[in-house]
């Protein structure tokens, strides 16, 4: 009895776990060069896109900048639902693209490399590293959300686009879009689970869900059946179009509950994956 007493003492707690693991993935994190490498590309992409990009005026025939304000390289102007151009989308959304390819390329590294065998070997709570997984990514990727602000807002002001916005709704929909960093960082997580064999499958599939064409396609679908489409920022794209210009307090409590939905749900499936298959 004093010995079964004493290991319970010994065994170390959910907290200290996750703390250890934290650790070593925050260590392993800041001592690559991919974080600061997607960091640098998160700040160049909107530097290029808002200074390079043209599209045709409303006649096709003249060249017009993408945007004709900063802030539209940050959010959209107004909830999007359906697509209509590429401005629409050109915007730190795309932090979610690459975002899912760097956390691809993260996780990936930990089963190239057998760090996870001996991890499970000497490990044996799945869910500490589904968790740990998902805060690293989140915060890295929140990063890339700073990192994108800077970029974009630096070469927004060089190519001397109007300036004008609603400081209150810009402030919500930038920490709305932080603050999904949590939900993509837990999906991504999850994605390379289920492919953890298939490092390409992996990528190709983080990609395809943070270009957002499945709520593209499945807004095409419904609008013409003539249905709502708001629904489907929430249940199919996270929340993320739903951080624009006109945002309120409303949006960000939406994207919250939503990020957070996304965590729980994600991390309990891929803690299920991990415990029922053979994870190296």
């Amino acid at each position: 009895m004093e010995n079964v007493r004493k290991l319970k003492f010994e065994s170390p707690g959910f907290i200290q776990r996750l703390k250890g693991m934290l650790g070593v993935d925050f260590y392993r994190l800041f001592h690559t060069p991919l974080f600061y490498i997607f960091l640098v590309i998160s700040a160049i992409i909107p530097a290029m896109v808002s200074a390079m990009t043209m599209m045709p005026d409303q006649s096709g025939n003249t060249m017009e900048p993408l945007y004709s304000n900063v802030w539209q390289i940050i959010a959209a102007s107004e909830p999007l639902y359906v697509i209509r151009s590429i401005a629409d989308y050109a915007n730190m959304n795309m932090v979610f693209i690459f975002g899912g390819i760097m956390v691809s390329i993260f996780i990936g590294h930990d089963y190239k490399s057998g760090y996870v065998k001996q991890l499970f070997t000497t490990h044996a709570k799945k869910q500490d590293y589904m968790i740990s997984k998902s805060l690293v990514c989140a915060f890295a990727m929140a990063c890339m959300c700073v990192s994108y602000f800077i970029g974009g807002t630096v070469a927004g002001l060089l190519v001397s686009y109007a300036t004008d916005v609603n400081v209150g709704s810009l402030l919500i929909a930038i920490l709305g879009k932080i603050v999904m960093s949590l939900g993509w960082a837990s999906l991504y997580t999850f994605l390379n689970i289920i492919f953890r064999r298939y490092f390409g499958i992996s990528i190709a599939s983080s990609f395809f869900f943070g270009t957002g064409i499945l709520i593209i396609g499945a807004a095409a679908i419904v609008e013409n059946l003539s249905l709502p489409t708001s629904f489907l920022n929430i249940f199919l794209y996270g929340a993320s179009v739903n951080a624009c210009l006109v945002s309120g307090i409303g949006s960000l409590l939406i994207c919250i509950v939503v990020s957070v939905a996304w965590a729980l749900i994600y991390n309990l499936l891929g803690t299920r994956i991990l415990y029922k298959s053979d994870v190296y």
